[in-house]
């Protein structure tokens, strides 16, 4: 379907006219540093999301999950995010070194309310800061290091019309293929026995008990 040019928004003073003015308490809200509801907040989150950006402008958004308060406020201006084994593809790491600006959604389980944190960040090996976020006996390689900007906590909407934590709007996950078999149809083909595909997922799941750190 094409996007029809005439109806583009093409400037912010447009944007702004047609939404209408910014309410003054969202204006207001944003803080330049970590007060104790947002370390409060982010000690009780065991999940966030990452945007960051590479140098040809790519944009990328990626999660983050550990324990409750796995990210450690070092300050109310800096926060250090561990860096867990993944698939390496390195995304956010890569594109933080091209450009430090990121975004933090920092999400609670039952909490329809989020907080957000932008700032600008770097990678560090320094093993003083890496111990305390040892689990299971594995420290990460690196971490990830925010000096913090902008905060603000976010309002419910988003979570109210989606009912993400109602288990009743829960969906049932073999309505689709598994992760390893969607994959694999995107790319070297999937197996087309069941059996097969099952052994298959249960290495996978095999993987995630024993690499998770």
């Amino acid at each position: 379907m094409a996007v029809k040019s005439e109806f583009l928004i093409k400037d912010v003073a447009q944007l702004q006219a047609l939404m209408g003015e910014t309410h003054a308490v969202a204006v207001q809200k944003c803080l330049d540093h970590l007060d104790r509801h947002a370390q409060e907040f982010i000690a009780r989150s065991p999940f966030l999301c990452i945007g960051t950006q590479a140098a040809d402008g790519l944009a990328d958004v990626s999660p983050r999950g550990d324990p409750r308060g796995f990210v450690k406020v070092l300050d109310a201006r800096t926060l250090l995010i561990p860096d867990r084994p993944g698939n390496n593809r390195l995304d956010t790491q890569r594109n933080i070194l091209a450009n430090p600006s990121v975004g933090l959604l920092f999400m609670v389980p039952g909490f329809d309310d989020t907080l957000r944190v932008n700032g600008r960040a770097v990678i560090t090996c320094d093993p003083d800061l890496l111990e305390p976020l040892r689990v299971n006996d594995r420290v990460p390689k690196v971490a990830i290091v925010v000096e913090v900007q902008e905060v603000f906590l976010h309002c419910a909407k988003a979570f109210r019309r989606s009912k993400l934590w109602d288990p009743a709007e829960h969906q049932d996950r073999r309505e689709m293929g598994s992760l390893l078999q969607m994959i694999m149809e995107q790319t070297t083909g999937a197996p087309k026995d069941p059996a097969e595909m099952e052994r298959i997922d249960a290495g996978l799941e095999e993987a995630y008990r024993t690499s998770m750190y």
